[in-house]
């Protein structure tokens, strides 16, 4: 019997990574999707429960992924060489745990074979936020602080 190859992920650096490899690491959470605010006086990232208009809250994906940028010029386009810098990342991200040296979590896709783990597992914001496009005034977003949303979600036994 051949031996068993490890995936990818287990194999090379976030640089290394073909273009579908990377994108096969989001796991598709929605969590980069969601409005945050920096804290003036503590640096402190907040995430809210409102969501970027261009976010498909059923789909719990970018509903113009392919022309997010055009349409959204502050949307941060995540690559291996910003991944650290991005200290809001959830820490529950695909990107970060590899970068971090983690190994993806159970419910990943990749990791489950099925794209749903990530909802069934409580990781996504699937159906649990409101459109920026609802508000009034963009400030308004604070008023659906979601403090939890900064903490590993979805736990896992390897950790």
């Amino acid at each position: 019997m051949a031996p068993r190859m490890k995936p990818f992920w287990e194999t090379k650096t976030l640089a290394e990574m073909s273009p579908t490899e990377w994108e096969s690491l989001c796991d598709g959470c929605g969590l980069c999707c969601v409005i945050r605010f920096e804290d003036e006086d503590t640096g402190e990232i907040i995430p809210t429960r409102v969501h970027c208009k261009l976010f498909d809250t059923e789909a719990c994906a970018c509903s113009d992924y392919a022309n997010r940028k055009a349409q959204v010029p502050d949307c941060i386009k995540l690559t291996p060489g910003n991944i650290e810098a991005l200290e809001w990342m959830p820490k529950s991200c695909g990107y970060r745990r590899i970068h971090e040296g983690r190994g993806l979590a159970w419910w990943h896709p990749l990791v489950s074979g099925d794209p749903e783990t990530v909802h069934t597992a409580g990781v996504s914001v699937r159906r649990q936020t409101v459109s920026e496009l609802a508000l009034k005034e963009a400030e308004d977003a604070l008023d659906f602080e979601a403090p939890e949303w900064r903490t590993e979600r979805g736990g896992d036994a390897n950790e």
